[in-house]
């Protein structure tokens, strides 16, 4: 006998005036901000491997949670896509949810110790038509990521270029999303599809693992992301492994990085031992040991998003004016 279901019929959806915000555009930094204090010695060299990278033709791919967005370093994000320095951006499925807010109505984050006493947390008209465009972007073949930015692009949305979504399909990069079925706001909502919502992220894993194939002489980024990130770039890098070696080719000599505010040991080549709580953070093991010891490079970058992707960003500059 089928158990029964929660009747999303019943849900009051409230329009997004009616919702307080944590953050709005003034929360973005200028490309032109003054650089905060801050010294790593990977830096530099990061921004050297992302030129590099870009002249040899391999991937320059970042991965990020979704609080890199409420960090306000969208305008840095858009410039490196532009200039070529990143190739491919991977969100998880909260990011969207800033990025398409902050394009229509130019504010996002909503309180949820707030409103999920009231259950009201996500419940809201303009944001849960994120899913239209998603079952659109199912039925025309599209990843999520593409149908999203394709929405915000071509739609009414005042802030459309703040928008890291539209801003990688106006420039024909791959930006993907990878979703885990009830982690979203939209989720919540009568029009969310669960085979749309499988579907078009499925697609944007192929994407990704596609833009793997193309790691070796590159760099992954991976910005605050402790689950998603390793994860979904652990099965994309087998998969592209599988199929190098049938073509005589190998994918070892690569550089990754983690940002990341948690404090890991000076030696992250070397992963935590089982009887360290850090074991179980995969950030670590996996993408800065486990992925590249057979001939990669690693580094961890500990601090805010806001002050070391600004870094990065101009440590990338000053070696592509180095470069001529």
């Amino acid at each position: 006998m089928p158990y029964h279901a929660f009747d999303r019929a019943r849900l009051r959806i409230q329009p997004l005036r009616a919702r307080r915000h944590d953050m709005d555009l003034s929360a973005l930094l200028p490309l032109t901000a003054p650089l905060p204090a801050f010294q790593h010695a990977a830096i530099s060299v990061l921004g050297k491997r992302l030129v590099q990278a870009r002249q040899a033709g391999s991937a320059r791919i970042l991965m990020m949670g979704a609080h890199v967005l409420r960090a306000g370093v969208s305008p840095y994000l858009i410039d490196l896509m532009e200039r070529g320095l990143i190739s491919h951006i991977a969100m998880n499925g909260a990011g969207p949810i800033h990025d398409w807010e902050l394009a229509l109505i130019g504010a996002t984050t909503e309180s949820v110790a707030r409103y999920i006493q009231t259950g009201e947390f996500g419940l809201w008209q303009e944001t849960g038509l994120m899913n239209d465009a998603i079952n659109q972007g199912a039925r025309n073949g599209m990843g999520m990521g593409e149908a999203l930015g394709r929405a915000i692009l071509d739609g009414p949305f005042p802030h459309k270029e703040v928008s890291v979504l539209a801003a990688a399909v106006r420039l024909g990069l791959p930006i993907t999303v990878h979703v885990g079925i009830g982690y979203d706001i939209i989720h919540e909502h009568p029009n969310c599809d669960g085979a749309a919502l499988g579907a078009t992220s499925y697609r944007d894993f192929l994407i990704f693992a596609q833009s793997v194939r193309q790691l070796e002489s590159g760099v992954l980024l991976n910005f605050g992301s402790a689950v998603m990130g390793p994860e979904v770039y652990l099965k994309a890098l087998s998969m592209a492994r599988n199929v190098a070696l049938q073509e005589g080719r190998h994918i070892r000599k690569f550089t990754t990085a983690v940002f990341d505010l948690i404090p890991l040991d000076s030696n992250t080549r070397r992963e935590a031992p089982k009887t360290d709580p850090r074991y179980y953070y995969r950030p670590w093991k996996t993408i800065l040991a486990r992925t590249v010891a057979d001939g990669g490079e690693s580094f961890y970058v500990q601090g805010e998003h806001r002050v070391t992707l600004p870094h990065l960003y101009h440590a990338s500059l000053e070696a592509e004016r180095d470069n001529g």
